[in-house]
């Protein structure tokens, strides 16, 4: 059996346990802390499609993030939209913001793309301090129930929600990867200027992998509202979504769709241990420590490792 065949399969076993253990489980801290690990999950995999796949390192997914939070309690204020109608939009919402940095920033490589989309998000925070219909500075209020018919407590809903998202991204990551459009991204990431030259068409893919990328995270960022209760800018535009975002698929591996995936049940469940046991005020340095580690003994990840180790064997 293949490996890539393999793990589907165990990642499709898992998720059903996961799915199953909603049903057995009734520690509300257990959903709430397994909705933050997923959350991460679908940011490291929208993170990773265009950083690790296409190479072009984002330092503004709080800003995709944040703009699927608002784009929920602009809906909430106007006719309190279902939570799917939110998502949808979030993520449409999000979409539409990739397209347009694409446009602007996409021309710029290296740091300087880095610092633009950096600049992105401090731009976005500053409209949203300042729009009052969304509570500015002050922040805004989401009523939600505490049950949902059938399931029980809204937060095991929510858990079973973000579920499904992460099956939703790991299956258009997992998509990508094999398909003729990752293997353009891949050409991007290797040498843009060969492929250019070869008559790949990099602005187009990259507008594309900037779309998909900015609309996963406006999808996670969606439901966040609902989650929280309350939303503000200093937690939509948190610095940990732009750390974890770019740390998770690093540490787990940025060329496999698997990567993010492992770094971010990795590094999310560490620092929520961390956050109980100890303070969440070390989850930083938890991810600067690990970040270090992997940089200097592992710097393909862990999904590189693995490779390394395994052609070892067969060798």
């Amino acid at each position: 059996m293949k490996t890539s065949s393999f793990t589907a399969i165990a990642l499709c076993a898992a998720l059903v346990v996961a799915g199953a253990t909603s049903a057995l489980v009734t520690n509300d801290y257990f959903f709430s802390a397994s909705y933050t690990v997923l959350q991460f999950v679908v940011l490291a995999t929208a993170w990773n499609i265009l950083g690790g796949f296409t190479g072009y390192v984002n330092f503004g997914s709080a800003a995709f993030f944040a703009l699927g939070a608002y784009s929920s309690i602009v809906l909430d204020k106007l006719f309190e939209a279902p939570i799917a109608l939110s998502i949808a939009t979030g993520t449409a919402v999000a979409a539409l913001v990739g397209v347009g940095m694409g446009y602007l920033t996409l021309r710029l490589r290296g740091a300087f793309f880095a610092i633009a989309t950096l600049a992105l998000a401090v731009v976005l925070q500053t409209l949203v301090v300042n729009w009052d219909y969304v509570g500015g500075s002050r922040g805004a209020y989401i009523i939600r129930p505490n049950e949902i018919a059938i399931i029980g407590p809204y937060i095991q809903y929510l858990f079973l929600l973000m579920l499904a998202l992460v099956v939703i991204a790991l299956t258009i990551a997992r998509g990508i990867e094999r398909s003729q459009l990752g293997y353009g991204f891949a050409t991007i990431r290797d040498d843009e200027l060969a492929a250019e030259a070869s008559g790949v068409p990099t602005l187009r893919l990259k507008l594309i992998a900037t779309t998909i990328s900015g609309a996963l995270m406006g999808m996670a960022g969606a439901p966040f509202p609902y989650y929280i209760g309350y939303l503000q800018p200093s937690s939509a535009f948190g610095l940990e979504y732009a750390v974890n975002s770019i740390a998770m698929p690093m540490i787990g591996g940025t060329t496999s769709w698997v990567g993010p995936l492992i770094g971010a049940v990795l590094l999310g469940s560490l620092q929520q241990i961390a956050t109980v046991t100890i303070s969440s005020a070390v989850n930083v340095l938890i991810v600067g420590l690990l970040l270090v580690a992997f940089v200097i003994i592992a710097p393909n990840g862990i999904i590189g490792l693995v490779q390394s180790w395994t052609r070892g064997r067969a060798k």
